[in-house]
């Protein structure tokens, strides 16, 4: 498969029943190539800051990723950066914005920013809930919305001078999109309440120690090419094992180990495949790569035909 481009890809999504089209992208730049999608933050002159721009278009792309036909290939995401920082957060001059500063005067104001930031946590859910792996590649600044967003994928690898920021404290707000519900997940209770008291930078290295990153990696270019390696190793494998695998896992963070035995027997039940397993040995003892079918695309029934 060739490097789709924005246009191209759009094209694609147009043709398919239950796709949007991807539209040109201003703060990200977009490539799927053997399998795997690259999503790379795109804005460095702003420090990919996540403007309302930025939202809107991260939000349109995960959609492509799981309702495109096209999309359907991709068994693996990486996510990287450009520029010195791998995001610095939330754009400041978004809290200026008439539209999107909170009305803090009346109960309904406050009501309404309840809303707005649901809307905001759902798009970073969607990372998370990917029917495939997410890699992210850490570079520089990781700061804020940056944290919530990263904390969403499965692997992390970072660069030695990359570090990690609960900013939301330094600008007298509590962190609100994601980061202190999905780092008590990922780290010692200790650990999170330091980060997110304090807002001190948290360096790579010290985040590799406690299992946040993979890896730490001299370049930007390095990381990324462990973040692709790694991402073929999962392309090998049959895509809905991949899926399953995703879903059991993430069953297991918040369910008992009874309850999360119980649903991987109805989940096992529900994906296994005799062809599958035969052609991954076959393939193994042939030094050869499997041949398996893709997941398919998600359908939306509000999308579907009707008479």
């Amino acid at each position: 498969m060739t490097t789709s481009t924005a246009s191209n890809t759009a094209a694609t999504a147009a043709a398919g029943a239950t796709a949007s089209p991807l539209p040109a992208l201003r703060h990200f730049r977009w490539t799927l190539q053997d399998h795997i999608a690259h999503l790379q933050l795109n804005c460095p002159d702003s420090l990919n800051t996540m403007s309302p721009g930025f939202w809107r278009e991260l939000d349109a792309v995960l959609h492509h990723l799981q309702h495109s036909p096209e999309a359907q290939t991709a068994r693996a995401l990486v996510i990287s950066s450009t520029g010195k920082h791998f995001s610095a957060g939330m754009a400041l001059e978004t809290f200026a914005n008439p539209g999107f500063a909170p009305d803090d005067r009346t109960p309904e104001g406050r009501a309404a920013l309840a809303e707005m930031l649901w809307d905001m946590q759902a798009t970073l859910t969607r990372i998370e809930e990917l029917r495939l792996p997410v890699i992210a590649v850490l570079q520089g600044g990781v700061i804020g919305g940056a944290l919530d967003m990263v904390a969403c994928a499965c692997i992390r690898y970072a660069t030695h001078d990359a570090f990690l920021c609960v900013q939301e404290i330094n600008i007298g707000m509590v962190a609100d999109i994601g980061s202190l519900q999905r780092l008590p997940k990922l780290l010692p209770m200790g650990l999170v309440k330091e980060l997110a008291y304090t807002g001190r930078r948290w360096p790579a290295a010290q985040a590799l120690q406690q299992g946040f990153v993979n890896a730490v990696l001299d370049t930007p270019d390095a990381a990324l090419q462990a973040a692709m390696a790694c991402a073929r190793e999962i392309a090998r494998h049959p895509p809905v094992t991949i899926w399953g695998t995703k879903q059991a896992l993430h069953y297991a963070r918040d369910h008992s180990v009874q309850d999360s035995l119980r649903q991987m027997g109805w989940l096992q039940s529900g994906i296994w495949s005799n062809r599958h397993v035969m052609e991954a040995l076959q393939a193994g003892q042939q030094k050869r790569a499997g041949s398996f079918p893709e997941t398919g695309g998600y359908r939306q029934f509000g999308a579907l035909e009707t008479e």
